[in-house]
């Protein structure tokens, strides 16, 4: 009987899992025509029961429901683009060097570690990560590799899959956004803004779907220019928000929600927690 019970709690699980994942058009739709809408990223993708930036942490994003999944590629020793945040493999992988020490097949030597222990998750390729998501999730590209070649590269990948719709290529330097654009007008860059000044500039760039903006210069009337172009603004509640969010829920939420009110595209640690929130508001589909 205890035997049933167990399954039938999983099978119920499962369905409303099933209920919660959407296509990506009905993503797209949302983030592009739909601003009242605050849209959920999970940051290195949903990795609280899956080690970070790993296909199975992409998975269980889009099992969620999440809108967008944040990744980060960077680049092997034999050139080919890979998922992984650090510089260093050590973290993840408890393995030393770095991620440019390594051929892609040296590299899926070491599993990838969550809560410090070795799993069957091996570092992924950017293109297998496209392969898993298209059609059932937007990512964000962070992306980290240092040469002109592998944006290339990456630009390359993501409109052979066709997903120029449904990726958002994140770039530290907003400059950069030309030569992206020249490579593939279609692309959506979402470029960092460091100050007001680079706000103003970017804006007299190109109608970008969106920019990542900082807590250090927000201010109401600034994001009310963004979003009156019909651009969204990018936010994190990384670090001081979700650690409010652990010592009590919906507290961190809705200070950052308070703190920044007219963001509409918010990054945390905590995506499924972030999108009930959300959802229970009406400030989500």
């Amino acid at each position: 009987m205890k035997y049933l019970m167990m399954l039938l709690l999983c099978g119920a699980s499962l369905a409303v899992r099933a209920q919660q994942s959407r296509p990506v058009d009905a993503i797209t739709d949302e983030f592009y025509h739909h601003p009242e809408h605050i849209m959920v990223a999970a940051h290195r993708a949903a990795h609280t029961r899956y080690p970070e930036n790993s296909l199975a942490a992409v998975r269980e994003a889009m099992e969620q429901g999440i809108d967008i999944a944040e990744i980060d590629v960077r680049e092997t020793k034999d050139h080919i683009l890979v998922i992984m945040h650090d510089e260093k493999i050590t973290r993840t992988t408890g393995q030393p060097g770095k991620v440019t020490d390594y051929t892609y097949q040296e590299l899926q030597q070491f599993p990838l570690l969550y809560n410090g222990q070795p799993t069957t998750e091996k570092i992924p390729t950017f293109e297998a990560l496209l392969q898993l998501t298209k059609g059932k999730i937007m990512v964000d590209v962070d992306f980290k590799a240092d040469t002109e070649a592998a944006a290339k590269q990456a630009v390359e990948l993501i409109r052979a899959h066709n997903m120029e719709d449904q990726v958002l290529f994140f770039i530290y330097e907003h400059p950069f956004a030309k030569q992206l654009l020249a490579w593939d007008a279609k692309l959506p860059v979402m470029p960092r803004a460091h100050s007001v000044a680079e706000v103003t500039e970017i804006m007299g760039m190109a109608k970008f779907p969106v920019i990542h903006i900082d807590d250090a210069f927000y201010t109401d009337s600034l994001m009310q220019r963004i979003t009156a172009g019909g651009t969204r603004i990018w936010i994190n509640a990384l670090g001081k928000y979700d650690n409010m969010e652990k010592q009590a829920e919906g507290g961190g939420f809705d200070q950052r929600l308070k703190d920044a009110k007219y963001a509409n595209v918010i990054q945390t640690d905590f995506p499924e927690k972030l999108l009930a929130y959300l959802r229970k508001r009406g400030l989500h589909q």
